[in-house]
């Protein structure tokens, strides 16, 4: 049928074998049809338009011309060379050892050989630079061999020959072509350095800007050229310092000699791949893409010694297609080769297979060539740290990339294949992969530690000078090597991000230094955390390793007995508090950078440490309650509780089954840790320090057929219980006080007795009873409309039917889904050790903001900080390359998620999975007045247990609003450390802020900036109370009131962690007058007179007769209230 009509539009008829093997493919190797299709319509978008090609050809043939027409100059000495060109304002780009007048050797110029279009442009597989930047177009202009020696290996002599040539060309073209014209030098060094023409602004004669290219003019070796390929080995030294000192192997200054041989060869080595493998030219882009998005490549911030290597990801597919050398007579490992039938995404998932299990600091890669090896293996395995030797088996592509790069390369290919293999783990794996920058340094890295390298001492040895090419590339890989050997296993990738090399003016002789490097760490969270690092024992104290190790770490390293009896030499690193412990990695960071390099702690600013401060409480607020709090005294209160409540059985009609927590504070996600207020220092804290906090737990007996079938009588049985209980406590145990507190609800279904409990320690406990047989009769009572047949004779109105739904909500959320969320999140927080600080981060975040717990309910909360630690909707591990290990990369995954979630659509979180894939339910947005968002869990599909009163419309926008500026700040923090303006919260949106007096706030002290002189003792004033008020915070009650009363009127917003204002805005379906009626819901009163003209039964809101109803309301509370036309 294809052959009788090969184009198919419209017509209908069997599928063909290609199209069924193409759905196929869409089905199990894509895992998805529209991630085929987003591939496909990604892959044109990357790759250079046809438009400009013209206007860039003419100017390749001009440029070729004029080159090719320059005058021959004759040899002289390279300083005097150097001399003239700089008086017509051109620099010669010597490197390292510079020469001198008494040098014999001379530099000339003559025409090149031959000029190329070499690299990804000659080649046809150019890919889009990030941020708009512009194609490369690689030059190769061929150096004569005549002005070359057999000797020009040595002391960087070719390199000087080479830079003059460079000089030379760039002299011409600026003063004939009309195009701005760069030196650039990747990675800093000067013996790459390449002439850039890029087209000038309002040129009419060479503007080839539609090509949105520019050109980089690279001198290059002739083939043959005198310069034997032997000298150039890894093992073979090339710089001669001084007679006294024995030479040493150049391995990395070999290979940048040889990288002069390579543009030609790259061209058609990549030439004869693409033609061979179909499959190639999609993979390379795809590949060039993924690298591009997480900094390997040259821009704002790249991975140390991935800037220019862009040959290296041709090789690597080159590798794969072709197979390995082989080394030696024994290579039972030898990597076979894939074949040239795999397809673009098949050959793309392989690379990245390659990345992830490739270990390149310990197993070499030498791709297959045609006559086997030019230098031994066992001299590149000797002398690189790295080894990926390119098909012509000359090139080392990995001689100058520090093995910390390459480690954070394995873990990001771990992370993309994750995503890809595994789709459920994100929401958009074609995003994550292809589309989303992977450059923000919060959200990429556990920890970011910025260096200024300024105030490094630079004592590299001139070997290290002259091997890597520049003073900043010997100090970087000398602080690559430190690190990776102090930090070991505790971090499974190191990160050495700096900024891409800026071009310079052809007058400039050196590439500006890098003042400043971004230092990222990657934890294993099995050893990141470890308060011992062991070396060597005693009885190894004279030998290499120990002394290595007593090097490495200066005074640090002592020797220590444990309890094992051993004596080793040993660092301990000493922390008071979880925070610091935290922070272990980035203190050893601190001090290499201080033992090794003099850089000083004041220079080396972890990013992380600032956001500590957020979830700790002022020092003087600790020195003046005198007592330890935080979750293990906590949580050893509770065990004490449950003992007690277990040991009444025997003065209890029914036995205690279980005690069931569900409380924040009880599973480590309370923003602040808690801290107990006992009796005997209550007197002594001013009101501003008194608040105590109340955690709520849940008591189950056993069944019994003796409770009443009535839903009153069963509230009046749950009282009975509660004074027996608090009876039998305090007489069992001295110092503890339990009380029966009855709640204000106005609901005759709903039970609002509670019994508190208060410990001599300071704690405070609020236990409810669980009854399951109460859900029975409240579903009696709500569907006694809905049937003709009642179990009883009793009819119930609307009014009760409607209070006893709100009564079996909050039975279901306080005594089904609560236990169940509590022992959910607490196992995440056992399980994962950056979530409980992540969720402590965001809801302090929100709190600052004015969201929480009004808004957004602490739980909701936790449930999406899940997310970045169990995936979008399978769950994961600890392991996975994907979950964050430090609380502040997990916050700004939450806060980046915020600003871009679309909460139209339902988000299933596997909240209650154990390492087990998940299957989404299908689950409906609902449309709801109060909550927008729908967060389902296995526990509950619908989604809404956590969210149906909020956030609402108004809440949810401002929310992402407040997300997308919070991730600008973070990523300005980067640069300026400025973390605390991350929770400073801006009244200028508000038409209404209601100032409290804090003096009576007794939350008042977790205020984001607090004043401290509000709770010192002249500030105290008032009737000083004994009785401890457990869960009193004036606000809420207050802001609950506002609520309530002016629901029709204003929104209202706040702090609850220690604010002392109110925010509020009028309600927008408000500003227009409306006709008079009984009951509006909000005060009003008439138009003004002029306004009366026909409508004289309208009437608008009266905004200062609210405004003098809340003041009323909050006498005694509110300072002053604010308004905006006041602001």
């Amino acid at each position: 049928m294809s052959q009788l009509d090969p184009d198919r539009h419209g017509e209908e008829g069997p599928l063909t074998g290609h199209e069924l093997r193409d759905i196929k493919d869409a089905a199990d190797l894509y895992q998805s049809g529209s991630f085929k299709l987003q591939i496909d319509a990604l892959l044109p978008n990357v790759r250079p338009k046809e438009s400009g090609r013209q206007q860039l050809d003419q100017f390749l043939m001009s440029l070729r011309t004029h080159i090719l027409s320059l005058p021959s100059i004759p040899a002289q000495n390279p300083l005097m060379a150097a001399q003239s060109l700089a008086k017509q304002g051109v620099a010669v780009p010597f490197a390292p050892p510079l020469p001198s007048r008494e040098d014999k050797w001379k530099v000339a110029f003559q025409p090149p050989r031959e000029i190329n279009v070499v690299g990804s442009w000659g080649n046809g597989t150019s890919v889009k630079k990030r941020n708009g930047g512009r194609f490369g177009v690689d030059v190769s202009v061929e150096m004569p061999e005549a002005l070359f020696q057999e000797k020009d290996y040595l002391d960087g002599r070719f390199f000087h020959k080479k830079s003059y040539y460079l000089a030379v060309l760039a002299q011409s073209i600026a003063s004939n072509l009309d195009v701005d014209t760069f030196y650039s030098s990747p990675l800093g060094d000067p013996r790459l350095t390449t002439l850039v023409l890029r087209p000038r602004k309002g040129s009419t004669s060479h503007d080839f800007s539609k090509s949105h290219a520019e050109i980089y003019v690279i001198p290059v070796l002739p083939s043959p050229n005198p310069i034997s390929l032997a000298k150039l080995s890894p093992s073979h030294p090339n710089v001669r310092l001084s007679s006294s000192v024995s030479p040493c192997p150049t391995p990395i200054y070999n290979n940048a000699v040889l990288l002069s041989t390579y543009p030609k060869l790259a061209l058609l080595s990549t030439h004869e791949l693409k033609n061979s493998s179909p499959a190639f030219h999609d993979a390379h882009t795809l590949l060039r893409v993924w690298a591009n998005q997480r900094g390997y490549d040259d821009g704002e911030l790249c991975v140390r010694g991935f800037e220019g290597k862009g040959a290296f990801w041709a090789g690597l597919l080159r590798l794969l297609v072709f197979g390995e050398e082989p080394v030696g007579t024994k290579n039972g490992k030898l990597r076979r080769p894939l074949g040239k039938g795999l397809s673009s995404y098949q050959l793309f998932k392989a690379a990245l297979d390659f990345l992830a299990k490739q270990k390149f600091g310990e197993i070499p890669s030498f791709t297959k060539t045609i006559d086997g090896h030019k230098y031994p293996p066992e001299q590149y395995i000797s002398h690189h740290a790295a080894v990926f030797v390119d098909g012509t088996s000359t090139i080392n592509f990995l001689s100058d990339v520090p093995l910390t790069s390459l480690d954070l390369l394995s873990h990001d290919a771990k992370e993309t294949l994750e995503q890809l293999s595994n789709p459920g783990t994100s929401d958009d794996a074609f995003a994550e992969c292809f589309l989303k920058s992977e450059r923000s340094l919060f959200t990429r890295l556990d920890a970011v530690i910025r260096v200024d390298l300024s105030k490094a001492s630079r004592s590299q040895s001139a070997l290290a000078l002259v091997e890597h090419g520049s003073s900043d590339a010997a100090l970087l890989a000398s602080v690559a090597s430190i690190l990776r050997r102090g930090l070991g296993n505790r971090t499974k990738a190191i990160a050495i991000l700096q900024p891409g090399t800026p071009f310079r003016p052809i007058s400039s002789t050196q590439t500006p230094s890098t003042s400043t490097v971004h230092i990222g760490l990657i934890y294993d969270p099995a050893h990141a955390f470890r308060l011992v690092d062991h070396g060597p024992s005693a009885d190894n104290q004279d030998s290499t390793v120990a002394q290595e190790f007593r090097q490495l770490w200066g005074d640090r390293a002592e020797l220590r007995r444990f309890k094992d009896g051993r004596i080793a030499e040993s660092v301990v690193w000493e922390v008071a508090t979880s925070d610091e412990r935290a922070h272990i990695p980035a203190s050893i960071v601190q001090h290499l950078l201080q033992l090794h390099f003099g850089i000083s702690a004041e220079y080396v600013r972890t990013l992380q440490t600032p956001f500590d401060s957020m979830l700790r409480l002022p020092d003087d607020v600790h020195r003046l309650h005198r007592v330890v709090g935080g979750y293990k005294p906590a949580l050893t209160a509770f065990d004490g509780i449950v003992r007690s409540l277990k040991a009444l059985d025997e003065q209890l009609p029914l036995a205690l089954l279980n005690v069931s927590p569900i409380s924040d504070y009880l599973r480590y996600t309370s923003a602040f840790a808690p801290l107990p207020v006992p009796a005997s220092t209550l007197m002594a804290l001013p009101e501003s320090l008194r608040f105590l906090p109340t955690i709520p737990i849940i008591l189950e007996f056993e069944k019994s057929s003796k409770w009443p079938d009535d839903l009153k009588a069963i509230q009046k049985v749950k009282l009975a219980f509660f004074e027996t209980i608090a009876r039998s406590l305090m007489a069992s145990i001295p110092g503890l006080k339990a009380s029966v507190a009855i709640g204000d609800s106005s609901n005759p279904f709903q039970g609002c007795a509670t019994l508190e409990i208060f410990t001599a320690e300071g704690w405070a406990f609020s236990a409810s009873i669980w009854h399951d047989r109460e859900v029975t009769l409240l579903d009696r009572i709500i569907s006694s409309g809905k049937t003709l047949a009642r179990p009883s004779d009793q009819e119930y109105s609307v009014r009760e039917q409607r209070e006893a739904k709100a009564a079996r909500e909050l039975y279901t959320r306080t005594f089904i889904h609560s236990p169940r969320h509590h022992r959910a999140i607490a196992n995440l927080c056992h399980k994962y050790s950056a979530y409980s600080g992540t969720v402590r981060l965001v809801k302090r975040w929100l709190a600052a903001h004015w969201l929480l717990q009004s808004h957004v309910s602490e739980e909701a909360i936790e449930i999406i900080c899940a997310r970045p630690f169990v995936g979008g909707k399978q769950a994961s591990t600890e392991d996975a390359a994907t979950v964050p290990h430090s609380k502040e990369r997990g916050f700004a995954l939450v806060i980046a998620f915020l600003g871009e979630w679309k909460w139209e659509e339902p988000l299933f979180i596997p909240l209650y999975e154990d390492n087990t894939p998940a299957t989404a339910p299908e689950i409906f947005a609902v449309s709801a007045k109060q909550g927008v968002w729908t967060l389902s869990t296995a526990e509950d599909r619908a989604g809404r247990m956590w969210t149906s009163h909020g956030p609402d419309h108004v809440a949810a926008h401002r929310l992402r609003a407040l997300a997308k500026e919070a991730i600008k700040i973070i990523k300005d923090a980067e640069a300026h450390s400025d973390i605390k303006s991350l929770f400073s919260h801006s009244t200028d949106d508000y038409d209404v802020v209601i100032h409290l007096n804090p003096a009576v706030l007794p939350r008042y002290y977790q205020n984001v900036d607090p004043n401290s002189s509000v709770w010192s003792r002249d500030s105290r004033s008032g009737v000083v109370e004994s009785t401890p008020r457990p869960g009193f915070d004036p606000l809420p009650l207050f802001l609950e009131d506002l609520q309530s009363t002016f629901a029709d009127t204003l929104k209202f917003f706040a702090d609850p962690f220690g604010g002392d204002r109110i925010g509020a805005i009028w309600l927008p379906d408000l500003k227009t007058p409306r006709p008079f009626r009984a009951l509006a819901g909000f005060s009003s009163e008439p138009l003004p007179k002029e306004d009366k003209a026909k409508d004289k039964e309208l009437v608008m809101l009266n905004r200062r007769s609210v405004l003098d109803d809340i003041e009323r309301l909050g006498n005694g509370l509110i300072k002053n209230i604010v308004t905006r036309d006041s602001m």
